[in-house]
């Protein structure tokens, strides 16, 4: 297990995806640095997550200290963030995973879905740091909601795209301790599927009146 323990960076982890993640990779044993644009923010939200977990081994830092700090970046910024972020992280990066949640959603229609034209963000993230850096795109169907609450029990899947398996296979672990489910779904190209995931899910939760519509993979057998 110790090998299997990760020091995480979170880029704008002071919103309710990113403290989310903090807090539940936190409890299954990570050393977690909250980016923020300012490290006064991050240290509220630090403050708060120790409180609430009784762990401490979490650090309010700056974007780009989250960035050179960690082994693997996350980031969870709005997708008009997206490209700013990439461009300030890019140095800090370079040698590193980079999982990428971004959904290029376009306020206020989000329940339609609205890709750019590469494709995907995470297309666009790989494009911009360059083939020294792996990104991994996922945890585009988790509710924030829910991974924030720690009480909830989580039981959806996750698609993880990527053109490096072993990277892939690093986030499925990672995404194991939180709870969820991690299936291999190709290419860094197939994230456009899963990034449209994200307003079909907006629209099924306003339909159905759902807190945190998922998905699961299934194997029908014939």
């Amino acid at each position: 297990m110790e090998n299997h323990i990760k020091m995480i960076g979170i880029i704008g982890g002071t919103g309710s995806l990113g403290s989310g993640l903090a807090q539940r990779w936190l409890v299954a044993g990570h050393t977690i640095f909250v980016g923020s644009r300012t490290r006064e923010k991050a240290c509220t939200v630090v403050d708060e997550i120790r409180a609430k977990s009784g762990i401490t081994n979490i650090t309010g830092v700056t974007n780009i200290e989250a960035a050179t700090r960690g082994e693997i970046i996350v980031l969870t910024v709005p997708f008009g963030a997206h490209q700013t972020t990439l461009e300030e992280i890019y140095e800090h990066v370079q040698g590193k995973i980079v999982l990428d949640t971004t959904v290029p959603l376009k306020p206020p229609r989000v329940a339609r879905v609205s890709l750019p034209e590469r494709g995907s963000a995470a297309a666009m993230t790989q494009d911009y740091l360059g083939e020294h850096v792996s990104v991994v795109s996922a945890l585009h169907t988790v509710s924030a909601a829910h991974l924030i609450n720690l009480d909830h029990k989580l039981n959806g899947h996750v698609l993880i795209c990527g053109n490096r398996k072993a990277s892939r296979q690093i986030i499925a672990d990672l995404i194991e301790d939180l709870g969820l489910k991690g299936w291999h779904a190709g290419s860094i190209e197939n994230s456009a599927a899963s990034e449209a995931l994200t307003s079909t899910m907006i629209f099924i939760n306003k339909f159905y009146q759902f807190k945190g519509a998922g998905i699961q993979i299934i194997s029908e057998e014939y």
